[in-house]
């Protein structure tokens, strides 16, 4: 089949039983690939027998793949055989190499949390980085994976790493530069599907709300103490802090994450135009959620007071912002002095989003509701707080005793 490429013309490209072609009539050997799943691929066949693979449409517009071909063809005229020289080039190439020129770029489009899982893979495999791609193999794999246990590493931590560097090797069959993944074969240690969820005792909860509050005191003071000192000196007076609901940034997103379950990522990006102050909702967005979908959650009499007390230094914009104006980008002085104070140990600001997870849990409310509310992407995820609602359970056994 010939017609001139558009974007019209392939997105009209009805499925068949069995894979067609497309052929550009503008370009010669520039083509479009259907297959019966739906997948519509750009190929540039620049000699008989010799294709190269443009790319998925639903990853690039037709124009730019037009614009690829030609290059291909400009390059095969002038003696120079593509595919031969990507071999070569296949062959040389580096993890680091391609994690730099390939692998960086895909992640900042894909992963919304691209910056630290790109640290964590150069971190966790930096013994690796310097060996050619098409040379690293399952070996390698299971002798760091053996280096890794001997230092301690938890099975979580070697199964999150593992997953990583095998995206890594996806991205690389998918983008040609290997004909198939080396380490497909490396599989995941067997973990505990139930791990322990760290939330707050009675006691840690009441400390830490004291702990706040006591901070917010202590602050006011220092303020006071600060402005007459000024006053006596005749130099400009700071804002009165016991004029305002909140000394700073830090109780008031405590308060939230304990009553929301927000990641902080998601606390980070809050705006303002995300709060309904009348329906009571508060809205995450896909942008900055980690699942890419959008959630709402609804606002308690807590999340409401929170909220109006900040709303009156600010209305607009970020609801969270540092003394610059900017994004949050993290709180881990001030938290890590806050647990100090409160006397509470082994205790993550993720772990929050656990505690209101578990309040919920113990509240008997059903967990789909809290994996809605938590935003996450897969059910058993939310079943590591199934053992803090044991009222059906116990209900079961108790079934038992009317047999006796």
């Amino acid at each position: 089949m010939q017609s001139a490429l558009t974007q019209t013309v392939i997105d009209r490209a009805k499925l068949a039983k069995r894979p067609y072609e497309i052929r550009d009539t503008r370009l010669n050997g520039f083509l479009v690939r259907i297959q019966p799943s739906g997948i519509k691929s750009f190929y540039c066949e620049y000699d008989r027998g010799k294709r190269w693979r443009l790319g998925r449409v639903d990853s690039m517009p037709v124009g730019q793949a037009r614009d690829q071909a030609k290059k291909i063809m400009a390059q095969y005229h002038s003696g120079i055989d593509p595919i031969e020289e990507k071999k070569s080039k296949q062959s040389a190439i580096s993890l680091k190499e391609f994690i730099e020129i390939f692998f960086t770029p895909w992640a900042e489009a894909h992963q919304k949390c691209h910056e630290k899982n790109l640290h964590r893979i150069k971190y966790a495999f930096k013994p690796l980085l310097k060996k050619k791609l098409a040379d690293i193999g399952v070996v390698d794999l299971e002798r760091w994976r053996a280096a890794r246990i001997a230092i301690g590493n938890k099975t979580s931590t070697i199964n999150r790493d593992i997953a990583s560097i095998k995206a890594v090797f996806n991205r690389a069959v998918d983008f040609e530069v290997l004909e198939h993944n080396p380490i497909a074969r490396v599989k995941k240690a067997r973990e505990d599907g139930s791990p322990k969820v760290r939330y707050l005792s009675s006691w840690e909860h009441s400390s830490l709300l004291r702990a706040l509050e006591d901070r917010e005191e202590r602050r006011r003071c220092e303020r006071d103490s600060a402005n007459n000192w000024r006053r006596e000196r005749c130099y400009p007076i700071l804002p009165d802090l016991r004029k305002k609901s909140f000394t700073d940034h830090l109780k008031p997103m405590v308060l939230i994450s304990l009553h929301t379950g927000m990641r902080r990522g998601e606390l980070f990006d809050l705006c303002w135009d995300n709060i309904d102050f009348e329906a009571k909702i508060i809205t995450v967005t896909a942008e900055t959620a980690k699942s890419r979908k959008t959630r709402h959650i609804p606002m308690n009499v807590t999340c409401e007071d929170v909220f109006c007390g900040l709303k009156k230094r600010r209305n607009s914009g970020r609801v969270f912002q540092n003394s610059d104006g900017a994004r949050f980008d993290n709180v881990k002085k001030s938290w890590t002095q806050l647990l100090k104070s409160a006397g509470i140990s082994k205790f993550r600001w993720h772990d929050m989003r656990h505690h209101f997870a578990s309040r919920l849990a113990m509240a008997g409310v059903d967990l789909n509701a809290i994996r809605e509310l938590l935003g996450h992407s897969s059910y058993e995820m939310t079943l590591r707080y199934a053992h803090l609602a044991p009222s059906h359970r116990r209900k079961a056994v108790e079934l038992l005793d009317e047999e006796w």
